[in-house]
């Protein structure tokens, strides 16, 4: 997986964006020059607020931050020595509740209830990804105008607009926005208005 890009405000200005260890450096420059910037970083993924340990040298920030993906993979690859038996797929067994005659079709299907509800649900994200790529924008452009416009005015009219699928009327409403604010919502918010 590809680390998630991010964005970080130092209040309503945008000071940085990129990957984790971009932004590190970025806001460690900042932090000091300026010790007293309140600062936020935001996943922009799915907008939420990313943690991150500004304290002590640069160097000791980057330490502290996680490895790249592919060492991560080799480091498990060599530590785990590999069993006899059925090899590990990522499947993950939790527990469902269904009504009796729902079990009762699933006890029919080729390959049974667990291969059933496997081609179940990948039809359902197949037929689905439009619709939930535009829920995803939705909540994303959310979390972060909370945490960052919460105050502005037209923040509520705002929010009601994004959610009915709205596009002008959230224009308008997030015109008068601090530039960086709004910008960066509007390309959050950019998948989160249908195609027609």
């Amino acid at each position: 997986m590809t680390p998630s890009p991010l964005t970080a405000f130092a209040g309503k200005r945008k000071v940085a964006a990129g990957n984790l260890h971009a932004v590190a450096q970025t806001l460690k420059e900042l932090v000091t020059t300026e010790p007293d910037a309140q600062i936020l970083i935001f996943n922009d993924d799915n907008g939420q607020q990313v943690d991150l340990n500004l304290h002590g040298s640069l160097a000791e920030i980057l330490q502290r931050l996680p490895r790249a993906q592919g060492a991560v993979e080799e480091t498990l690859a060599t530590a785990a020595p590999r069993t006899a038996g059925r090899p590990k797929l990522g499947v993950v067994a939790r527990e469902i509740t269904l009504l009796p005659r729902h079990w009762e079709w699933l006890a029919t299907q080729p390959g049974g209830a667990s291969v059933a509800l496997r081609k179940l649900v990948e039809h359902a994200q197949r037929d689905n990804r439009s619709v939930d790529e535009q829920r995803q924008a939705r909540e994303t452009a959310y979390r972060f105008m909370s945490a960052l416009a919460g105050d502005e005015a037209g923040f509520e009219e705002a929010s009601r607009a994004l959610f009915a699928g709205q596009r002008e009327a959230f224009l308008t409403q997030v015109a008068s926005w601090p530039t960086d604010v709004r910008e960066h919502v509007l390309q959050l918010a950019q998948a989160a208005w249908s195609a027609s």
